[in-house]
C-alpha cells in the first residue's frame, strides 16, 4: 500500500496544480501523511529548474503550518484524551518528567526531525503534547524544514539530474551525520 501511495504521490509532481498539490502534501505530511514532499519537489525542480527556490519556498511555508496542525492536535488530543487515561493509570507524574525532558531537547529534536529521515509528524504531534513553547517550535521548523527543502532545491538547481540519486538515497543520511557531529561537538566542549 506504501509502494502505491508513493507512486500515487510521485506522479503528482506532473499534475498541471503541482505547486498547490506539493503546498498540500507538505502540510499533512508535518502531521498525518507518510509520504515526504521532497517526492514530488525533486521532479517539479527537476523539470524547472528556475522554480527551484518557489518550490522549497512553497514546501517550506505549507511544512510548517502543518506543523503547527500537528503541534495542534498532539496539545488538544492529549488535553482530551491522553491526561485523563494517564491519571487513571497513575501514570501522569511520569508522563510530566518525560514532558520536562523533551522539552529541555525540544529544539534540537525538532531540528533533528526536521532535517533527517526521521518522522517530523511525530515530533510535530509530541511538541504540542509536551506543550514546548509554540514560538521555539515554529522558529526550529522553520530553521529545520528551509534547511531541508532549500538544500535540496540549491543541489538539483546546481546540478540536476546527476544529484537526483544522491538525494534520495543519500541526503538523510547526511543530515543524519551531520545532526550527530554537531551533537557530538557539543558533548565534547561540555567535557572540556
Amino acid at each position: 500500500m506504501i509502494r502505491r501511495l508513493y507512486y500515487w504521490t510521485l506522479s503528482l509532481a506532473e499534475h498541471p496544480h503541482a505547486l498547490w498539490v506539493l503546498a498540500l502534501v507538505a502540510f499533512i505530511e508535518s502531521s498525518v501523511f507518510p509520504i515526504p514532499p521532497d517526492i514530488i519537489m525533486i521532479p517539479m525542480i527537476l523539470a524547472r529548474p528556475s522554480r527551484a527556490f518557489l518550490i522549497a519556498g512553497i514546501a517550506l511555508v505549507a511544512s510548517v503550518l502543518g506543523g503547527v496542525l500537528g503541534y495542534a492536535i498532539g496539545a488538544l488530543a492529549f488535553e482530551a484524551l491522553g491526561q485523563p487515561i494517564l491519571s487513571a493509570l497513575g501514570k501522569a507524574d511520569a508522563m510530566a518528567e518525560f514532558s520536562t525532558r523533551f522539552n529541555d531537547f525540544g529544539f534540537w529534536a525538532v531540528l533533528m526531525a526536521g532535517v533527517t529521515p526521521f518522522p517530523y509528524k511525530v515530533i510535530t504531534i509530541m511538541s504540542g503534547w509536551t506543550a514546548m513553547p509554540l514560538g521555539t517550535f515554529i522558529l526550529t521548523s522553520i530553521l529545520a524544514r528551509g534547511l531541508r527543502f532549500f538544500i535540496v532545491a540549491a543541489l538539483l538547481w546546481k546540478f540536476g539530474m546527476p544529484i537526483r540519486d544522491f538525494i534520495e538515497r543519500r541526503l538523510g543520511l547526511m543530515f543524519t551525520v551531520a545532526i550527530a557531529l554537531l551533537f557530538g561537538g557539543f558533548f565534547a566542549v561540555r567535557l572540556l
